[in-house]
């Protein structure tokens, strides 16, 4: 009888440590994508913000769970659906946020100049 040996490349990821390693990741998230509806933006706003983020990330090759992490929290009274947020995180948010909203003007033209150098 022969024995067949399968290799795997990867090695299969265990739900306990994936929830270990979202909640180390979530320590390091001082942000709440709430907090941008004190700035003006709207909850539509902040989601479609969210979602580009996340989507430039995985673009970029940037793992997400590093800087996006789903919680609820309360505001105003009322339980709502937010997302903790990295610093990168919430720049990235900042950055796909809608262009009318001063607060994500002011950020995008700090960044420039900045890395421009002026």
């Amino acid at each position: 009888m022969n024995n067949i040996i399968l290799y795997e490349p990867e090695y299969e990821s265990f739900e306990s440590i994936d929830n270990f390693l979202d909640g180390f990741f979530s320590t390091r998230m001082p942000h709440l994508a709430s907090s941008l509806l004190e700035k003006g933006l709207s909850p539509r706003d902040i989601v479609v913000a969210v979602r580009k983020a996340v989507n430039v990330c995985r673009t970029a090759g940037i793992d997400p769970r590093r800087h996006f992490y789903p919680v609820y929290t309360q505001y105003r009274g009322q339980l709502v659906r937010d997302c903790k947020l990295s610093t990168f995180g919430y720049g990235l948010v900042l950055l796909n946020g809608p262009e009318g909203q001063p607060v994500v003007a002011e950020f995008q033209a700090r960044l420039v100049k900045g890395f421009m150098g002026g």
